[in-house]
């Protein structure tokens, strides 16, 4: 096949690309496969495919009528999109050849205009060169068609970084979430592709308001891809959380509620743990990463819902106790390096900012619950006291050098009053932290 040849089929893919933006599956598929695949559509070849046809001039012609599905390249219906794989070596280099020469264009013309803001000039033959906005069109253009045909290529990732990085409209960001997806949806292990959402996930967070919406869509997405990818039953245990959330909030007085709900989360860390002793195989170990990654969402949020119950319902002890569950289990596996899995979650420069946030968080909580505005109402000293021991007994359980820092950080002589006035009989825990803090 021509190089000409090539760039006609790169040209048919992206217009296909601009004239449904709605797709949101691509696959490879052997010629032979197109017309059972359109049958099983339900409609004709004919109406849902672009093929070609080679003239005696050498060009690629669209033809559409009689159509043979030898001849096909490209499959379009309801945005799924298939590709033929006779075409995709052709096909990806002229997509190479095109990403590269539309790169180096932007590369340079974006030092030239460097260059001279930096010198104040206004050369007038800067107004014949192409514009940047034509120019990142153009990269933008041609390194979606490359990544749909080779998704870990690095250097088209970081070229959209370099342009998205420049964009304050958030829509543009969040097409790159459907991009990244639709990549996905035929290569869910692609560690690129994994790294470009989170990038795009986290500039995000810091352009609009709606991040809680974004993290559901992403659970969404990652229970779908472990679903599909590993059989797990993963929406089984979500299904479960979700009934067994209602009853938990009738019967907060219940520790058995609680307990099934603490069964339900440790079968998903049990999961992961089973997954990752299959295979040590890169892209096994994403797989893994996705589950813990979905797994860390959904942990957050029951520590938010826990919360919740926690401040509108006073002096319950369960509620307390799954705080526990939750609090360690959450460091131990989502937020510290204590066990492999996490190693690949979370970089080690930000565990120690993630854990000082949470345990933030959870003296904020203890303070506000130590306080006994009634002393007469039982509720009140009760509520006090389980604040007082949780965060006790949670401080026991951190990293030598972290529990150094929430000593530090800790309220002694408040909890020692609260322990003295509320629960005498529990003082010997203040004075275990205590030897603590003094050895240290």
């Amino acid at each position: 096949m021509t190089e000409g040849n090539s760039l006609e089929l790169l040209n048919q893919l992206e217009d296909i690309l601009d004239s449904d933006p709605l797709i949101d599956e691509v696959g490879f598929i052997h010629p032979s496969q197109f017309v059972t695949l359109n049958r099983e559509a339900g409609g004709s070849l004919a109406s849902s495919v672009r093929t070609t046809l080679q003239s005696e001039d050498g060009l690629l012609r669209p033809r559409v009528p009689e159509v043979n599905s030898s001849e096909t390249v490209f499959w379009c219906r309801d945005h799924k999109l298939g590709i033929s794989t006779q075409v995709l070596l052709p096909l990806y280099n002229a997509a190479k050849h095109a990403f590269m020469a539309s790169l180096e264009s932007y590369k340079s013309h974006s030092s030239v205009s460097a260059k001279k803001d930096e010198s104040g000039g206004n050369d007038m033959s800067s107004c014949f060169s192409p514009s940047l906005y034509f120019l990142e069109s153009k990269l933008m253009k041609h390194s979606r068609a490359l990544l749909l045909l080779s998704c870990d290529f690095v250097t088209a990732w970081n070229s959209r970084k370099l342009v998205l990085s420049k964009k304050n409209n958030v829509q543009i960001f969040f097409g790159e979430l459907f991009l990244s997806a639709l990549v996905l949806s035929y290569a869910p292990k692609s560690e690129s592709s994994w790294s470009h959402r989170r990038w795009v996930i986290k500039m995000l967070a810091g352009k609009c308001s709606n991040l809680r919406e974004i993290m559901e869509k992403e659970t969404e997405l990652v229970t779908r891809i472990v679903e599909e990818s590993s059989g797990t039953g993963f929406s089984e245990v979500l299904e479960e959380l979700n009934k067994s959330r209602d009853w938990a909030r009738l019967h907060i007085t219940d520790n058995s509620c609680f307990h099934y709900r603490t069964r339900l989360m440790l079968k998903m860390l049990e999961e992961s743990r089973d997954k990752e002793s299959l295979t040590g195989s890169p892209g096994h170990r994403l797989i893994v990463q996705t589950f813990v990654e979905c797994g860390s969402i959904l942990w957050i949020e029951e520590l938010d819902w826990n919360e919740l119950l926690i401040k509108r319902h006073i002096g319950r002890e369960a509620l307390w106790l799954h705080r526990r569950f939750l609090s360690l289990c959450w460091m131990k596996y989502f937020a510290t390096d204590i066990h492999d899995v996490s190693c690949r979650c979370y970089h080690k420069d930000s565990t120690s900012h993630e854990i000082s946030v949470f345990m933030h968080n959870e003296l904020g909580l203890v303070r506000s619950c130590s306080t006994i505005p009634d002393n007469d109402f039982e509720d009140f000293q009760a509520h006090a006291t389980f604040s007082s021991t949780y965060i006790l007994w949670l401080i026991k359980h951190l990293s030598e050098s972290l529990e150094i820092e929430l000593q530090e950080k800790l309220p002694l002589g408040e909890l020692k009053t609260v322990m003295n006035d509320i629960c005498p009989e529990k003082l010997f825990l203040w004075h275990s932290l205590q030897g603590t803090c003094e050895s240290t």
